[in-house]
């Protein structure tokens, strides 16, 4: 999947940075404005546990940025014992 903004976009320089944990590139906004800087963190994580990967680069055609989320095509294999059973 891939997701291409027209915004600011976020500098080279800190897009390792924006995975982190409580990472907020815009200080001077207050916290009740602009989150809590645990977005892209939790994203990230969850991608890798299902076996993918996500990149930030540059928006090609525009300002702004553009994100690539890949996932495998069949489920990573689970821990059976965190496995629910639906039935």
């Amino acid at each position: 999947m891939t997701v291409t903004d027209d915004g600011p976009g976020i500098p080279v320089a800190d897009r390792d940075r924006v995975f982190d944990r409580f990472t907020r590139l815009d200080d001077g906004r207050a916290r009740d404005d602009g989150g809590a800087g645990l977005g892209l963190a939790i994203v990230r994580e969850l991608v890798r546990r299902a076996g993918g990967s996500i990149t930030l680069t540059d928006a090609e055609e525009q300002h702004g940025l553009r994100v690539c989320l890949l996932l495998p095509a069949s489920a990573v294999e689970k821990d059976p014992e965190t496995v629910l059973d639906a039935s």
